[in-house]
């Protein structure tokens, strides 16, 4: 995978993105990348383009398909982010903002369960 390709995004966030690739000693090298067809709604477009962008990380068993948008390049950019963020997922959960966003999610829940067990339980 290269990234001095041009991605259909601020130049700011592909430097964001090059920054964390960097500094979770991600190779890019090693990223297998794949343009499959898409599925799903889309009808014609969708059935004779390949925009569809699958990215494989052999050293932790990552697999990433990304079809949001209709641009390949922002999917390849899209794809990639999510292939990053798993990979920090992985190595370092305490740094991942993602983590971070799922755990807060799930507290939330937590407190509407709690509150609405205690309004609705008999008593």
């Amino acid at each position: 995978m290269d990234l001095h390709e041009s991605f259909a995004v601020t130049p700011s966030k592909l430097e964001a993105l090059k920054e964390r690739i960097h500094r979770l000693g991600i190779s890019v090298a090693l990223i297998k990348e794949q343009f499959v067809k898409g599925s799903g709604a889309g009808g014609q477009k969708i059935n004779k383009t390949a925009n569809a962008v699958v990215l494989r990380y052999p050293p932790l068993g990552l697999v990433v398909r990304c079809q949001r948008e209709r641009q390949r390049n922002l999917n390849r950019f899209l794809a990639l982010r999510e292939l990053v963020d798993r990979v920090e997922i992985k190595l370092s959960p305490q740094t991942s903002r993602r983590l971070q966003e799922w755990s807060r999610t799930r507290d939330r829940k937590l407190k509407r369960r709690q509150r609405s067990r205690k309004k609705y339980s008999p008593a």
